[in-house]
């Protein structure tokens, strides 16, 4: 089998060389073969990873360590960038704190969430998501300009304005089966985690503060701006 010959932009080092590698030679191995011949520590080796750029950045991927060179129809001179994948995700929490996470950019939304939830503690991940924090202020908005602007306010017509209202609160959840980079998220934009499903009370720990508080400024939050419409009654109980 003919050798496939292949540009590596090595990032860190501004440095462009071509190297020769089996079509057959998975990603990891391919990898491995680009450290050894740059003199990089292998310790570090499960940071960085190749990546094939486009002109859409949309388009841009990182190819998987299973997966073989010729699964991605590479050519003889192709431009692969060998690069770091870890970089910091700031994200928002609904009480306004401000986290810092270091993930994997080429993670799916999915995992990205399990690695947030898991940093501050947040077991039940699979009833969280992420959305872009301009989206989520623009929803906000919406939502308040739908609310009726008197305190009180008859049933029916509450029961009649909730059937109106979206389920996911207006907002754009990020898909969790694709990557930031595939949702065209740049990597300094500010994530804000919400809780997205809500399963059981059951899920939730009274024990768990954290996670309390979120769920407490998030409810608060959609009964003021109208977003979950309620009586006067409903809201102080």
């Amino acid at each position: 089998m003919a050798s496939l010959a292949l540009r590596i932009n090595i990032v860190d080092q501004n440095n462009v060389k071509t190297m020769q590698f089996e079509p057959n030679m998975i990603v990891y191995d391919a990898c491995k073969m680009i450290r050894e011949r740059i003199g990089e520590n292998p310790a570090q080796g499960q940071d960085y990873g190749l990546f094939l750029a486009d002109e859409d950045p949309k388009k841009g991927m990182w190819l998987e360590n299973g997966r073989t060179l010729e699964y991605y129809l590479l050519k003889p001179g192709d431009l692969l960038e060998y690069k770091r994948k870890m970089r910091p995700l700031r994200v928002k929490m609904m009480d306004g704190a401000l986290k810092t996470v270091l993930i994997d950019d080429s993670h799916t939304v999915d995992q990205l969430v399990k690695a947030v939830c898991n940093r501050i503690g947040i077991t039940n991940d699979e009833e969280f998501s992420l959305v872009v924090e301009e989206e989520e202020m623009a929803a906000a908005a919406a939502a308040a300009k739908r609310a009726q602007p008197t305190a009180v306010r008859d049933q029916k017509k509450m029961e009649a304005l909730k059937k109106k209202l979206h389920t996911d609160d207006d907002l754009h959840w990020l898909s969790h089966d694709k990557t930031l980079r595939a949702q065209g998220i740049p990597e300094n934009q500010v994530l804000l985690l919400r809780k997205k499903f809500f399963f059981s009370d059951q899920n939730v720990s009274t024990e768990d503060p954290r996670q309390l508080n979120l769920i407490y400024v998030q409810s608060h939050d959609a009964i003021v701006d109208g977003t979950h419409p309620c009586t006067m009654e409903e809201s102080i109980q």
